[in-house]
């Protein structure tokens, strides 16, 4: 049994170093963005992100005066 809990410990060490190395090879085979990529690309997020808090709340806005008008018809 001490024999089984060794083999199991030692794969688990090794595997566990195994991903660690195949991290170190992935990381360097990225190609990372220059400041300026960065910068343009976190423009475009935020301008969006207003865009969208825009528009949805101008939905909301309409369709909370078309559920009071309807709930108004009909309370009526």
């Amino acid at each position: 049994m001490a024999a089984e809990l060794e083999v199991k410990k030692s794969s688990w060490v090794e595997s566990t170093r195994e991903y660690f190395i195949d991290i170190r090879s992935e990381m360097r085979r990225v190609t990372w963005p220059n400041r300026k990529q960065v910068e343009s690309t976190t423009l475009v997020v935020i301008l969006s992100v207003f865009l969208f808090a825009a528009y949805f709340a101008v939905l909301d806005k309409i369709l909370q005066a078309t559920v009071q008008r309807a709930y108004n018809a009909l309370v009526k």
